[in-house]
């Protein structure tokens, strides 16, 4: 599904935590946030999209997950934190290309062309990932290696990026055909961006077959390389997106933009991102995977950049301007994302709580963001209780419900999508400072519970308040408005 993905190491950010995010951008998905305790966990995993099954462990914790509301595709969890505040996301579809392709080919359902025959079962994808491996990590590398073991097992059918996090690290995982695999822990003061594209552009060989430090991948991947002579670098240095990416048209209008918009959000002053010389544009192929920020990163910036539509440029679809290239990028922010989440991981927070994720329903642009607990037997009914019909009574049909209206009526619209964002974040950051500090003094777990609950009711009334301006102000911009006096 095409997502865009950020990660901040713990030095990049401002208080000392991990994070991974994603938009979840699939087909007006309905989602919603639930706790997987032990005993709901399967014993075997059947997929539905591929018909693979596969035996799990018996030793499951607990997770969060972000599954369809509609189960007919399959569980699609997208997104968790588990007990041992171990984070994950999956995944950040990429590409990848003929080559790679051809050498490693992805490992696809066959259904059987007559009775004679049998099924063929295809590999593991984005459907399955979460629940395949979250529940049994209890760190970030763990998650890298357990994944690893399934797609040389059972291959993938697809391309994409995974990550992982805990308190001290972030990795991420990219996968190469249907079996192979590559992985790195980032840089603990850089910022990661992913926009669908096969990201990662330095990879330490030495590392990944000598101390594996910083750098994982399949056993065979010098060999796999060398064999299908995938290789396209110059001068002896390796670039993984060169080797395993793609670089197409259809890259600089839907990819590389995003990652321009991003890094120039991030580190402004280091690059040149406009005009004449300038070091990198909307589409250029080579923009890093990874910037170091040009001042800390906050869970509020990465909703921000995750929410953006290029403000500030001539691409921005909303701008009353016509620019002649209004429009003309994939904004990061756009209409069909199911779920937004931020996995962050607070070294400095009491054992238990560690993990908070920020959860947004609907379009980023005009959405709020929520932070939980997720350490805690079930999520209150505001998050957890969504049906396929609309209503206002959770998070994700009122969400989606303000970001229909005002979207129509943006300029309208604006100022009360920017005061329910900022209400959402400082009243949650409230409750999330004042239930850490109950926790902290009282080692008392279970009012993470209760403080999901408080930060519910909030989440509910300040979605109410949004919901009524914007329906009020997109009321007042219908075509058939008339009055007596407008004779």
């Amino acid at each position: 599904m095409p997502c865009t993905t950020i990660l901040v190491g713990a030095k990049a950010s401002n208080d000392g935590s991990t994070m991974i995010a994603r938009t979840d951008d699939g087909h007006y998905d309905v989602k919603k946030l639930i706790v997987v305790n032990p005993g709901d966990q399967p014993k075997k995993y059947k997929s539905v999209n591929s018909h693979a099954e596969i035996e799990l462990p018996g030793n499951p914790m607990r997770y969060t997950a972000c599954p369809n509301v509609d189960p007919k595709q399959g569980t699609w969890a997208a997104t968790g934190i588990n007990e041992a505040q171990v984070g994950m996301t999956a995944t950040e579809t990429i590409t990848s290309n003929p080559r790679v392709l051809a050498a490693d080919p992805p490992v696809e359902y066959r259904r059987a062309k007559s009775r004679k025959e049998k099924d063929v079962p295809g590999g593991i994808g984005e459907e399955d990932f979460v629940v395949l491996v979250l529940p049994y990590i209890r760190s970030a590398r763990e998650g890298v290696l357990r994944l690893a073991g399934l797609l040389e097992k059972y291959g993938t059918y697809e391309a994409n990026g995974i990550a992982f996090n805990d308190e001290k690290e972030v990795w991420w995982m990219e996968t190469i055909g249907g079996h192979h695999w590559m992985a790195r822990r980032i840089p603990e003061d850089r910022v990661v961006i992913a926009p669908n594209q096969f990201a990662m552009d330095e990879f330490d060989l030495e590392d990944a077959f000598g101390k594996k430090e910083a750098n994982l991948c399949s056993e065979d991947l010098r060999e796999f390389i060398a064999e299908n002579r995938l290789d396209l670098n110059q001068d002896g240095k390796f670039n993984p997106r060169a080797v395993f990416g793609s670089r197409r048209d259809m890259d600089h209008i839907y990819n590389t933009p995003r990652a321009w918009f991003m890094g120039r959000y991030l580190a402004p002053k280091t690059f040149r991102w406009e005009g004449p010389g300038a070091d990198y544009t909307p589409e250029s192929d080579d923009i890093p995977w990874s910037l170091k920020p040009e001042r800390k990163v906050t869970a509020e910036d990465v909703k921000a950049l995750l929410s953006s539509h290029y403000q500030g440029t001539p691409y921005n679809p909303y701008t009353s301007q016509d620019t002649g290239v209004r429009g003309k990028y994939r904004s990061i922010g756009i209409n069909r994302t199911g779920v937004t989440s931020i996995c962050q991981i607070r070294p400095w927070a009491p054992d238990g709580v560690k993990g908070v994720e920020w959860i947004c329903f609907g379009s980023t642009t005009f959405d709020a963001m929520l932070p939980v607990y997720p350490n805690v037997p079930k999520m209150p009914d505001y998050l957890s209780r969504v049906s396929l019909q609309a209503s206002t009574e959770n998070f994700y049909w009122a969400s989606r419900m303000i970001g229909a209206l005002a979207d129509a009526h943006y300029a309208a619209c604006i100022q009360h999508i920017d005061r329910y964002q900022e209400a959402m974040e400082f009243r949650g950051r409230q409750l999330i400072r004042e239930y850490d500090r109950k926790i902290a003094e009282t080692g008392d777990l279970r009012l993470a519970e209760e403080a999901n609950g408080k930060l519910c009711e909030m989440a509910k009334e300040e979605t109410g308040k949004a919901l009524n301006n914007v329906l009020q102000t997109a009321s007042e911009g219908m075509k058939n408005g008339y009055r007596l006096a407008d004779n």
